[in-house]
């Protein structure tokens, strides 16, 4: 009885791993061993490459709004605890935004939170 092999699922994974390794430099795009490892290390580095980018991303939200918060003479911490109290739910993304492309209403509402809160 001749030996059985399943060439057709071998060469479609192989050819799926050289599809995934395109644009990869020399070796690595070309043979199998060398692209199953560098598309093995691609993928670990996608998979924290987003995780970075929400950090990245609330950093950046974060100093936006600490930024505009200093320009109406409050610091960034105190203006999370005002809209906390006040049960205000808009998230660092939204504030971010506010600040930036509507400064007129983000003062409205800081000035309404000092006059709410003199003590800060």
């Amino acid at each position: 009885m001749p030996r059985s092999v399943n060439a057709v699922a071998s060469k479609k994974h192989r050819k799926k791993i050289l599809n995934f390794a395109k644009g990869f430099y020399g070796a690595r795009s070309k043979l199998y061993t060398v692209a199953k490892n560098a598309v093995e290390k691609s993928f670990k580095y996608s998979y924290f490459g987003r995780k970075n980018k929400k950090r990245n991303f609330r950093k950046l939200w974060i100093k936006r709004i600490n930024a505009a918060a200093r320009e109406n003479g409050i610091s960034y911490s105190n203006l999370i605890f005002l809209i906390r109290k006040n049960n205000i739910k808009l998230n660092r993304k939204c504030l971010a935004d506010l600040a930036m492309k509507n400064n007129s209403s983000f003062k409205k509402m800081i000035k309404k939170f000092q006059i709410l809160y003199l003590d800060l």
